[in-house]
């Protein structure tokens, strides 16, 4: 029998054909859940978990754990940005570099959006940046209602915005894009790194850091109830890219963004790389920074909190025959892939 879940995913070409159906995930059947901002959907699953699966920010992911949530990220990440890039400064500003944000105001969404968490450690580990000197106007809540902001963290009134107080000359700088200003500003804007793409791709050879900026999560209940469905979904998902990445490379697919991914994959390999081997680079810089700028309380280890469903599956059906052998002398376990979700 087929099981339905319910799915929230952004609109992106690695995962078209889960959406139009020419892939499957074997044994359930995915409903998906449109959503106009993404950012609603991962605040929505740090809360309350409404969806069965869902992309979610890793931040905020990871701050959601440290809060109690009852949700479980496997390693398939959705997108990958370098983050050099990313702060712009009005034309008039005097700012020339990220050690001039110091004693600064510098717009972001949210204290915890993911982009800005890369951001800031790069500043910091790369131009020597203190963070903590910089203050940071936010305009929208945190997604996990129970962290309490640093002290150089400053809310705006519901009747101001980042974009608004950039053109009143009250801010010289702020995250672009989704991430801060959006984009009705951008003539005004220029990037404080201004050599970003070189800068990247150099620490990208120095580290084999990759950021990435969204992750498959799947609440504790749904895995727990069906402990086949983690390498179902990563079979499903790899498929998927597969067939995107032929595309791009064919070029069927040639969107900005499918470009982007095509010229990355020149100097990173996969440019979408899944599992927690693949990753297990970015995601303990994003471990550290989201601790060292305290939005969660301890660097947890890695494999706590990000699950690779091959493994996921392997301990499974390890538990699974240790519990039927148990079971039979009058033993009982925890459910299967609880207890490995765990480890």
């Amino acid at each position: 029998m087929t099981v339905k879940l319910s799915i929230v995913l952004g609109q992106h070409g690695q995962v078209r054909d889960l959406r139009n159906g020419t892939v499957g995930v074997a044994g359930f059947e995915l409903e998906f859940i449109e959503k106009k901002r993404m950012p609603d959907a991962y605040r929505e699953m740090a809360r309350s978990q409404p969806y069965d699966i869902c992309e979610m920010a890793p931040t905020s992911y990871l701050m959601a754990v440290a809060a109690g949530a009852p949700i479980t990220a496997l390693a398939i990440p959705m997108t990958r940005r370098f983050r050099h890039a990313g702060i712009e400064r009005l034309r008039s500003a005097t700012i020339r570099g990220p050690k001039d944000l110091e004693g600064r105001r510098v717009g972001v969404r949210t204290y915890s959006v993911t982009a800005a968490v890369w951001t800031r450690g790069i500043f910091a580990d790369e131009y020597g940046l203190d963070p903590d000197k910089v203050t940071w106007v936010t305009e929208e809540e945190e997604n996990v209602q129970s962290f309490a902001t640093p002290p150089n963290v400053q809310r705006l009134a519901d009747d101001q915005s980042i974009a608004g107080l950039l053109k009143q000359g009250e801010l010289e700088a702020a995250f672009g894009g989704l991430a801060g200003a959006g984009d009705a500003l951008e003539d005004q804007l220029v990037e404080i790194v201004e050599d970003a793409d070189m800068r990247e791709r150099d620490w990208f050879r120095r580290t084999g850091i990759y950021p990435l900026h969204g992750m498959i999560v799947v609440r504790n209940d749904v895995l727990e109830r069906h402990p086949e469905l983690a390498l179902a979904l990563f079979e499903a998902f790899t498929q998927a890219k597969t067939n995107y990445l032929a595309r791009i490379h064919s070029g069927e697919a040639a969107g900005a963004e499918d470009l982007r991914y095509r010229e990355l994959a020149q100097w990173v390999g996969d440019p979408l790389p899944y599992g927690f081997d693949e990753n297990a680079r970015s995601l303990e810089a994003l471990v550290r920074y989201a601790h060292r700028q305290r939005l969660i309380p301890h660097a947890p280890p890695l494999r706590t909190v990000f699950h690779d469903p091959r493994v996921i599956q392997s301990k499974a059906r390890d538990n699974t025959q240790i519990n039927t052998q148990d079971n039979a002398q009058g033993s009982k376990h925890d459910n299967p892939l609880a207890t490995a979700s765990r480890t």
